[in-house]
């Protein structure tokens, strides 16, 4: 484990009789305490299916019963319970072109995306697209850049790009035809990128969203 950026922490999972999983499912990890209580939260998967560990990048939430314990008790060589792979709708199979678009920490399920194209020599059908507050804020930040992502920062410029949110100029060159979008991020965030692409003219049935928050959805 380790802790890449501010109120954040890194896992990487050893799972016992893991099942290869496909780029864009989460697992659950559920928590136990000593009188029966349990609470459970659901983490996409940052790992290519060919890595031999499932990482999962955690977000501290103060008022996060599993993000504190994860962040702030875990250490190497605990046991957790976990479950999955999870997920049929939010996946990407390797041979089909795929517009990537995250708010924040909806970049985790494409950084898996992403390192299973590298793995399997096809970077050449992914476009990312990602919106952050800040580049200090963004997690895989310097992977990202490496692998030419469009990062639009809103509080401070990036480049020769001034600080603001994702317009249709920043996606429409990243359109080509037979892509399927892709948009993870906060529940304000995944309604406003998705409505973008279909203004753009996206049919909506290929938009996938996949939303995070509070209700337990991945993060």
């Amino acid at each position: 484990m380790r802790r890449p950026l501010q109120r954040s922490v890194e896992l990487r999972l050893d799972v016992h009789d893991r099942v290869d999983h496909m780029p864009g499912q989460h697992y659950v990890v559920r928590l136990t305490a000593e009188d029966g209580y349990t609470a459970q939260r659901s983490y996409s998967v940052a790992s290519a299916p060919g890595d031999p560990l499932v990482e999962l990048f955690i977000e501290r939430l103060d008022d996060g019963e599993v993000s504190t314990y994860l962040a702030d008790v875990v250490e190497p060589g605990d046991e957790l319970e976990v479950r999955g792979p999870i997920g049929g709708w939010f996946v990407w199979d390797g041979s089909t072109p795929a517009l990537l678009v995250a708010g924040g920490y909806g970049v985790v399920p494409f950084l898996s995306m992403l390192r299973h194209a590298r793995a399997i020599g096809r970077t050449d059908l992914l476009r990312i697209a990602v919106s952050s507050r800040t580049m200090a804020e963004l997690p895989y930040a310097e992977e990202l850049v490496a692998a030419g992502a469009l990062i639009v920062l809103t509080r401070e410029p990036h480049g020769i790009r001034p600080a603001g949110r994702l317009t249709p100029d920043d996606l429409v060159p990243l359109w080509e035809p037979g892509q399927t979008a892709y948009v993870c991020g906060s529940t304000s965030f995944a309604e406003a990128a998705s409505q973008l692409l279909v203004g753009m003219g996206l049919p909506a049935a290929d938009v996938r969203v996949e939303r995070f928050g509070p209700s337990g959805a991945p993060a």
